[in-house]
């Protein structure tokens, strides 16, 4: 079973890194903040690679 990643949009600062990494999983859901339109869009290591480039740390996999 695929794992489904988290972001939490408190900590978001907005930065368009996970959008431009990984678009088909993340989106901006307003001006400063990202959200998750479709958690199974991309495959694993696209996630990572976002999480890994987020400035903040704010992406990680649901437990």
């Amino acid at each position: 079973m695929a794992r489904t990643p988290y972001l939490d949009e408190e900590a978001c600062i907005g930065c368009e890194t996970c959008t431009r990494i990984c678009p088909k999983v993340f989106t901006m859901v307003s001006e400063h903040k990202a959200g998750i339109h479709n958690p199974f869009g991309d495959s694993e290591e696209k996630i990572e690679e976002a999480m890994d480039n987020c400035p903040v740390a704010c992406i990680t996999w649901e437990n």
